[in-house]
Parts: structure tokens; sequence; C-alpha cells
């Protein structure tokens, strides 16, 4: 069983984790969302914080085991 992260992600948070879902590259969501991309950046570091682990591919398989994309 996969738990959910002690720290829920944010909204933000999850609309970032979706489009990496979607294989979407850092400067693709930045420009998909208005942000910059340090502030994608940003939020990724959050994403892979909460839900421990270190690479993308990791966090969408562990996302998409807890329902969250």
């Amino acid at each position: 069983p996969v738990e959910m992260p002690a720290e829920p992600l944010t909204n933000r948070e999850t609309t970032v984790l979706v489009r990496m879902a979607q294989a979407m590259s850092a400067e693709d969501i930045a420009h998909d969302l208005f942000l910059s991309i340090n502030t994608v950046k940003t939020h990724q570091r959050g994403i892979y914080r909460k839900l421990a682990v270190s690479r993308r591919n990791d966090a969408v398989r562990k996302a998409r085991s807890l329902g969250l994309v």
C-alpha cells in the first residue's frame, strides 16, 4: 500500500504534476501556466520532496499510484 504524503501537494504543485505526467518539459509547463522556469522547478522540487522521490518518472509513477493524476 502506497501512503499519501504527510504534507499535501498545493493546488499549483498538483497542476504542475499533471503536466509532468503528460510528459511536458519544464519550459513547456512554464509557458502553459505563465510562470518562470525557475518557479516551475521550485514546484517540482516541492513535489519530489513531498512524494519522497528524486526523479520525475518516480514522481509521476507514485502520483498515479496515489490517484493524484
